[in-house]
């Protein structure tokens, strides 16, 4: 019998619900799930790479296959790491797509033992990214119900200081 292990990577910052809802839904798919956290050095983040996987460990700790880790360098070198077979990525528009082709093509070319899965979001949550939610939370505005309560209250923190 074969064991999947698969890796969902992102800069999760901060997590949503869409990402969690991808998350939930490919834990149902795979035998293991490993949220991958990419450290980027060309961006500035408002969550520490540690708050980043306090907030997606709080957020996945109910589901027993999902574990959270952080990387940085290729993608598929971390895959091949951690043993994962499949990369998976969420596609939200068409504009995702071309991007996220583009990549699984190279990352195709770089290691060809290794899939690319698109999954599409939650209609409730196809208009969704971190950059909106962060946007919205600077601006004074309600993301209740787009991020999971810790995040909730942690952006609320950074931007309010409450």
């Amino acid at each position: 019998m074969m064991h999947t292990r698969a890796v969902y990577p992102g800069s999760f910052d901060p997590v949503t619900n869409g990402h969690i809802d991808l998350i939930q839904r490919s834990s149902t798919l795979f035998d293991e799930v490993v949220v991958a956290i990419l450290r980027n050095a060309d961006k500035t983040p408002l969550f520490t790479i540690e708050e980043r996987v306090e907030m997606l460990e709080q957020s996945v700790q109910d589901l027993k296959n999902v574990t959270v880790a952080s990387f940085d360098g290729l993608l598929v070198d971390f895959a091949t790491e951690i043993e994962a077979s499949v990369i998976i990525r969420g596609i939200r528009a068409i504009s995702d797509y071309e991007y996220e082709l583009q990549m699984a093509l190279m990352n195709r070319r770089l290691s060809s033992s290794i899939e690319t899965v698109f999954m599409l979001p939650a209609e409730s949550y196809s208009y969704l990214s971190s950059k909106l939610v962060k946007e919205i939370a600077q601006l004074g505005g309600s993301i209740h119900g787009l991020v999971p309560e810790d995040v909730e209250k942690r952006l609320g923190i950074k931007f309010r200081g409450k």
